[in-house]
């Protein structure tokens, strides 16, 4: 066997190949079905933490569905994610007790500790900060879920050190 000068291929997580061998271990468990996708969904985000482009297209063709109609599929539903999340999800309620009670201080004093806005994810993909319409926990306004764990009564000053004391 000859080398042709080609670099030799690096696998890492975020590689295309490793990518779409973890999609195809998932597809090998369903038939070619349409019936099949918002399951074959679920369990490829489950799989790679999110629902990158290239497992989109390789699920459209495995179940015979145009790869517009997939991304649809994966884009109507908030339950699907196309961007990859951090370990730690932050919720911030924005409903109407909690904006009034000091939602807005509290997601601008976390957007300046996690130096990301609301909806993105730190570079190191650690933590996700996302606002929510309401979390129905009005009585404890304003409300932060970090992961799965609901804190309530926040000032900007509390929801800072919860967060910081996850790392």
């Amino acid at each position: 066997m000859s080398n042709t000068g080609t670099k030799p291929k690096t696998s890492t997580p975020q590689d295309t190949g490793s990518i779409l061998d973890r999609v195809d271990k998932v597809l090998a468990s369903y038939t070619h079905e349409k019936a099949n996708l918002i399951p074959i969904l679920q369990q490829v985000q489950q799989v790679l933490g999110y629902l990158p482009e290239e497992a989109l297209k390789r699920i459209a063709k495995y179940v015979g569905d145009p790869e517009c109609n997939v991304f649809g599929v994966a884009t109507f539903y908030a339950q699907f994610q196309l961007l990859p999340r951090g370990r730690n999800i932050v919720r911030v309620c924005r409903g109407t007790g909690c904006y009034v009670k000091g939602a807005p201080r509290i997601i601008e004093e976390l957007e300046k500790l996690l130096k990301i806005k609301e909806g993105e994810t730190t570079p190191d993909k650690e933590y996700t900060l996302e606002t929510v319409a309401c979390f129905g926990s009005c009585a404890l306004a304003p409300v932060m879920v970090v992961n799965d764990k609901v804190y309530g009564r926040l000032t900007a000053e509390k929801a800072k050190e919860i967060v910081k004391g996850i790392k």
